[in-house]
């Protein structure tokens, strides 16, 4: 397999719909990530050994940029012609993938850090692999509701209700 390297990524569109989030790459092809992300305050670390994706969107989620954590698997050109960035890490390593949102390798996992006072919108961190999907929304500080809320997932999915009365038919809009 021949080396990797750090991608910029450009700015694609996002859509919040009920189950999940939307992300449409510049080539038109869309990816639903499943959720509703759980709240995590200020910074995540994944599960080991997952595929791990930041996406970064504006302050009104229509738009947004998504970076890939060490993926080995997708080409350069494909990444670029799709606008999604990518980001090698060392063992040991750290960087800063959009101001305000670091990634550093811990073991086998990510950490995803985010000074929310700096990012002028929404944090979103994506952790899958064959066997299960993980979603988590960085948040200044966790609703205890929506807290138990995510406790009852287990594969991704929140059980109960849906809706926060918003209309928006999501959990966490």
């Amino acid at each position: 397999m021949s080396a990797r390297n750090n991608v910029a990524p450009s700015t694609i569109a996002v859509d919040f719909v009920e189950g999940g989030v939307v992300v449409e790459y510049l080539d038109g092809r869309d990816v639903f990530y499943h959720g509703p992300p759980k709240p995590v305050e200020g910074a995540i670390t994944t599960p080991p050994g997952k595929e791990v994706h930041v996406l970064v969107t504006d302050p009104d989620g229509v738009e947004g940029v998504m970076t890939y954590v060490n993926d080995r698997n997708t080409h350069d050109d494909i990444l670029e012609s799709t606008g999604v960035g990518r980001v090698m890490l060392d063992r040991d390593d750290e960087e800063e993938l959009f101001p305000g949102v670091t990634v550093a390798t811990e073991g086998y996992s990510i950490r995803v850090e985010a000074d929310l006072s700096a990012v002028d919108g929404r944090v979103f961190v994506f952790a899958e692999d064959e066997m299960s999907e993980h979603a988590y929304e960085l948040v200044e500080s966790v609703d205890e509701d929506a807290d138990a809320t995510a406790e009852d997932e287990s594969d991704g999915t929140a059980s109960g209700d849906d809706t926060t009365g918003d209309g928006s038919g999501t959990n966490w809009g």
